[in-house]
């Protein structure tokens, strides 16, 4: 049976520089790296040195704590550089691509007919169970465990992010193969969260919900939160929508080909520029966005809420399907500090003018101000759509109270659920930084 989602408590940050919904093959990139950082908690123990020759769906590296999870290579080539950092730390594994993109093929599977157990293993094996997410803490899913349900958000609030709908536009025989495989992995449902008229609402296999509301509406623990909470002891899995046809793919072809459609956006990307881009997971930044001068110019891999910094010669983020460039803020605001002065940034507060005028704004990494102590109440719960306390739950993480935690709903929730919370708090606080670590912590005081 499906249940619809009305979200009302929320923000929609209106920005300028939106993507063309026009999708064009990116140029090749002649480096494609695998961040071992992107999979957080994952401590990688590699297969390959370098010089070593791969295909894609090729074996890199595994999980150190869950041997049967492994990471794969997204192109074929060699194997240039293993960067490392602070003891001996893998920071990348960069690969130099060979154009011929050839891949390791597991042969076709049917997803309809397969068992649960061989679903699990051709996902453990090609390299595509890292797509897999697990609630709670936010991490790649431990291979063993059987969750109850599985969500899939094909719903877009985030500003400037990718729109699902547009990526997937010419994926849906893969996407819906993907859900079906999918399906085998839990005892409960598959929740596929659309937005209204969407064209994924006739996919099998699944429960279709229809979501509505200001972001975080869009964001897979509202989702979840409303639809199946996370209790202790509990596991649920979340998927993006690009990385289900990824999946899906895998069984029609019996290879791994993870295919990345990025939207270039923000007003600091060239007009002309700003669309959807087809390339390969780990592809390098200049194959996108060109050069940029990184000295006025902010590259984020993801969207500006919860996006990653990045330079011009580094890698996208493996689960991002948004590329963002916006200034860096370096003017100074003369009496930046008085109400009404500051009118073109987006707002949520009734200071602003800016929440008044309406219209899409141009905005920058300036935080307008510095950290402050926490004193303003009742402005989290506004822009968080979720029955918890955020001001006591940041608390909690930040004095490391497990008990508290627990109590106030950590269970429940990922840093990207705080992220509007980071844009529109008087103090200043990095909310997301806050809750990470707070996970880090249950994560090894509970497991």
């Amino acid at each position: 049976m499906s249940k619809d989602i009305r979200v009302r408590k929320g923000l929609d940050l209106k920005l300028k520089g939106e993507a063309d919904k026009k999708i064009v093959n990116a140029p090749q990139s002649s480096i494609y790296a695998i961040k071992p950082a992107d999979f957080h908690a994952v401590v990688p123990k590699l297969v390959l040195k370098e010089g070593a020759s791969v295909k894609a769906g090729e074996t890199v590296f595994y999980s150190k704590y869950d041997e049967k999870v492994k990471f794969a290579a997204p192109v074929s080539g060699t194997i240039t550089e293993i960067l490392r950092g602070a003891k001996r730390r893998i920071l990348e594994v960069k690969i130099t691509a060979n154009g011929t993109n050839d891949a390791i093929n597991r042969g076709k599977v049917n997803p309809a007919s397969a068992s649960a157990d061989q679903v699990r293993s051709l996902l453990l094996e090609s390299g595509c169970w890292p797509f897999i997410i697990q609630r709670p803490y936010s991490i790649v899913a431990n291979s063993e465990d059987t969750p109850k349900s599985i969500f899939i958000s094909a719903y877009t609030t985030a500003p400037l992010a990718g729109d699902a709908e547009v990526i997937l536009a010419d994926k849906k025989e893969a996407f819906q193969a993907g859900v079906t495989a999918l399906s085998k992995l839990t005892s409960g449902a598959v929740h596929l969260c659309v937005g209204k008229g969407s064209d994924l609402k006739n996919i099998k296999d699944a429960e279709v919900h229809t979501v509505k509301g200001p972001h975080p509406a869009g964001n897979v623990g509202v989702q979840i939160h409303k639809l199946d909470p996370v209790n202790m002891g509990d596991r649920v899995w979340t998927v993006g929508a690009e990385d289900v046809a990824t999946i899906g793919n895998l069984f029609l072809t019996g290879e791994f080909k993870p295919e990345r459609t990025i939207a270039l956006v923000g007003t600091d990307a060239k007009e002309s520029d700003r669309k959807y881009y087809r390339t390969v997971v780990g592809a390098n930044v200049n194959s996108i966005a060109g050069t940029v001068d990184t000295n006025d110019t902010r590259i984020i891999s993801g969207d500006v809420l919860t996006g990653d910094k990045l330079s011009n010669d580094q890698f996208l983020n493996f689960y991002n399907n948004t590329l963002t460039l916006i200034p860096e803020g370096n003017e100074y605001a003369l009496l930046g500090w008085l109400p009404f002065t500051r009118n073109k940034v987006p707002s949520n507060a009734g200071t602003s003018f800016s929440r008044l005028l309406g219209g899409k704004r141009k905005v920058d990494t300036n935080l307008n101000g510095e950290e402050r102590a926490l004193v303003v109440t009742g402005e989290m719960e506004e822009v968080l759509p979720m029955d918890i306390y955020p001001l006591q739950l940041i608390k909690a993480c930040m004095s490391g109270d497990i008990e508290k935690m627990e109590n106030l709903g950590i269970y429940e929730v990922a840093p990207e659920d705080f992220a509007l919370i980071d844009f529109t708090n008087t103090s200043k606080l990095e909310a997301q930084e806050v809750i990470r670590l707070g996970l880090d912590l249950m994560i090894t005081e509970v497991g």
